[in-house]
């Protein structure tokens, strides 16, 4: 154990501390409690895996300079850094053979639009599809996302070699992370939790997720339950009783 980890106050003496609510039983305090202090636990077991993860020695090295088509023309994977040193990328389940982007995906790129512009000030994003160039910002325009940079992979294998799809198989959702020093490029981490590594009777995703739809769902007493996937659209407005069921990512 770490000198840092022997210094922290244990997460039970800490779950005392908080203030209570108005009218809440002994019973309740007890055992919400007992669940902050496993909620401080977690918190710090992300802190260890984000440390985990920085501490990576150097991935391998990007095998070309992958060739895009971007909003104002094509675009190599170098030039997607910009003045950063490293480049995020999604894989975007919307590729040719798909009538309409993967609710899933939606959902998740709504969410990143709206934190974007803070994103960028840290590192590089690109939004990487098969589709042409014009499909992806026509569909970006109809969802408003202001601040999401989209581009086509559909003349290269990059999909293929940083998400493992098939060419002529279905997409692969993939968060990619890639650094550049000394005028080289390296993958620095990908994400690699999915159906092969779920637990029985859970949804596969990644630890932490990023999706809010997770983490505001999973604070309430219903959960997720068993038909919280996204849709492209709603019978209702949001918030109001009888909104059509939801569909997962790969309807």
């Amino acid at each position: 154990m770490s000198d840092t980890n022997k210094a922290l106050r244990p997460a039970t003496q800490l779950a005392q501390l908080p203030p209570r609510f108005p009218g809440e039983s002994a019973q309740y305090r007890e055992a919400r409690n007992a669940l902050l202090a496993e909620e401080i636990e977690l918190r710090r077991h992300i802190e260890r895996v984000a440390a985990q993860r920085r501490a990576l020695p150097p991935g391998g090295v990007v095998p070309q300079d992958y060739r895009f088509e971007g909003e104002h023309g094509p675009v190599t994977l170098t030039q997607m850094f910009g003045k950063h040193d490293t480049l995020v990328t999604y894989n975007w389940m919307y590729g040719p053979k798909r009538e309409r982007s993967c609710p899933m995906c939606t959902s998740t790129l709504g969410a990143l639009n709206g934190e974007m512009a803070d994103i960028l000030q840290r590192v590089a994003f690109a939004v990487i599809a098969r589709s042409p160039v014009e499909r992806l910002l026509a569909f970006r325009e109809e969802r408003g996302w202001r601040h999401l940079p989209v581009y086509s992979s559909g003349g290269n294998s990059f999909n293929r070699e940083y998400a493992g799809e098939d060419p002529d198989g279905d997409d692969v959702p993939a968060f990619n992370v890639f650094t550049r020093a000394d005028g080289v490029l390296r993958h620095f981490w990908g994400a690699e939790m999915g159906a092969e590594s779920a637990d029985p009777g859970q949804d596969p995703r990644g630890a932490p997720d990023i999706m809010p739809l997770w983490t505001v769902l999973d604070m309430t007493p219903g959960g997720r339950g068993a038909d919280w996937y996204p849709q492209l659209e709603y019978d209702t407005a949001p918030g109001t009783p009888g909104g059509a069921a939801g569909s997962c990512c790969c309807d």
